[in-house]
């Protein structure tokens, strides 16, 4: 008994041996990079902008219900025929709807009044009923009195849009309920990590950007933040997650590069329509720049669920397999990490190219040449950043598999204890599961398998209430 009691701690202490230095080197990655990202967020973190002076006359938005239409003729519009086709006398269908609707305020300073506003009858305008909640644009300083502008409330209100206010609401009280229904405490955590990542996004990476901060240092900043925060809250403090966290950092960075390179190769400017242009003229915003964050913040979104996956798989097969070492754990993340990526490269580019599908209709209509398409600034754009996301994703697979492989796997001295566990005798009593046998030669002798599959002993599942990340 005494043999096989010293076995154990060998055993044991070979494998806590091997793990104690791959913690700290984790340790040692982790905390200078929160280190480094609490302190750049304090220093990059935006000042309260003033409110611009003379506000008093400034567009305010108030709500409304519709409580009747009056509808009109619209006025004539020639339609010329489209270009190489000959022009028809058969009249065409208005699809616009024009007069006048009556609506109750429901906020603002004239709350509870009915005022009298134009509907809109502009392209794509949205089509008004009675009864709908609606938001409307004030004046202040319009005209309020009817005797003598005749129709005041036109100039002082105008009819924006709907109120979407309440089914927003709905839509997202439901999708909280679903996801705590199914992860619980987990899917509450997620709920959480996500309200963290608005908070950065909305609060941190774009006022930033405004005030003048570089972009792509503005999101490498907010990247690292939502990456530590998130992931940390939402799966604990666990060696798996620093793992994760490590993969994502190198799978981040590697895209960082190959968008920088291939921006570069291409010469793109990252003004692709009016709001970059805008942007680029009126605010000083680096379009370049602008581009790269988009490419990181977009891929931070994918690089987290395929390195949380893998760290998750490397330590469930270390679970069920504990004679497992570093290259068959590997091998067989890999094999799962191949599955997943098979998946998530369609979802990737698919994503992309449903953002840009009005833009992927506009050039087909234009029926310019296919190269001439693709090579557009336009379409040249979606390219690089689907490429650039999507070999960073390939890559987050062997990276985060190696590390979490490497945390999981046995030590050397666990593994020569463990083939060397029979030889103990019948009595021994510890909980390794011994090497699978076959029979021997005829008088009842067995011998042990050296076969590759008989090598490792069948799934043991341990104890789940201990911490299997520590």
């Amino acid at each position: 008994m005494g043999g096989n009691h010293a076995h154990g701690i060998h055993a044991h202490g070979g494998a806590v041996r091997a793990s104690r230095s791959v913690r700290i080197a984790v340790l040692a990655v982790i905390v200078p990079v929160a280190v480094m990202t609490l302190a750049a967020v304090l220093w990059m973190w935006p000042d309260k902008p003033e409110a611009p002076a003379g506000t008093g006359s400034a567009l305010t938005k108030v709500t409304g219900t519709i409580v009747g239409i009056d509808l009109k003729p619209c006025p004539e519009q020639v339609q010329a025929a489209p270009p190489g086709e000959p022009a028809s006398d058969a009249p065409r269908t208005d699809p616009r709807r024009c007069g006048t609707a009556r609506v109750e305020l429901t906020s603002g300073a004239d709350k509870g009044r009915i005022v009298r506003t134009e509907l809109p009858s502009g392209p794509g305008t949205s089509v008004f009923t009675p009864g709908q909640k609606v938001v409307l644009l004030h004046t202040p300083d319009a005209a309020e009195d009817t005797e003598e502008s005749g129709a005041p409330e036109m100039s002082a209100y105008q009819l924006s849009d709907h109120d979407r206010s309440t089914p927003l609401w709905l839509v997202g009280a439901a999708f909280a309920l679903a996801v705590v229904a199914f992860g619980r405490l987990r899917g509450l955590t997620a709920l959480l990590g996500l309200a963290v990542t608005f908070v950065l996004l909305l609060q941190f990476l774009i006022p930033a950007i405004l005030a003048g901060r570089p972009p792509l240092l503005a999101a490498v900043v907010c990247a690292a933040a939502i990456m530590l925060t998130v992931l940390y809250l939402t799966h604990g403090f666990t060696m798996a997650t620093s793992i994760a966290v490590i993969g994502t950092i190198a799978s981040l960075t590697l895209t960082g590069v190959l968008a920088t390179v291939s921006i570069s190769l291409t010469h793109l400017s990252g003004i692709t329509d009016e709001a970059s242009l805008n942007l680029d003229l009126s605010h000083s915003v680096n379009s370049q720049g602008l581009l790269l964050a988009s490419i990181i913040i977009g891929a931070l979104g994918v690089l987290d669920d395929v390195t949380v996956t893998q760290a998750a798989t490397v330590t469930e097969l270390a679970r069920a397999n504990p004679a497992y070492r570093f290259a068959q754990l590997y091998r067989a993340a890999a094999r799962i990490g191949r599955a997943h990526i098979a998946s998530v490269i369609n979802t990737v580019v698919l994503a992309y190219a449903g953002a840009s599908l009005p833009l992927l209709l506009l050039l087909s209509i234009g029926r310019q040449p296919l190269g001439d398409v693709l090579t557009g600034p336009a379409l040249a754009t979606e390219i690089v950043r689907s490429v650039a996301g999507t070999l960073g994703l390939i890559a987050a697979v062997p990276i985060t598999t190696a590390l979490a492989a490497l945390l999981r796997s046995r030590g050397p001295a666990a593994d020569e204890a463990g083939e060397d566990a029979p030889a103990a005798g019948a009595g021994d009593d510890h909980r390794h599961a011994p090497p699978v046998s076959t029979p021997g030669p005829a008088g009842g002798r067995y011998r042990t398998s050296r076969s590759p599959a008989a090598e490792l002993p069948p799934p043991s599942w341990p104890d789940r209430s201990a911490d299997p990340f520590r």
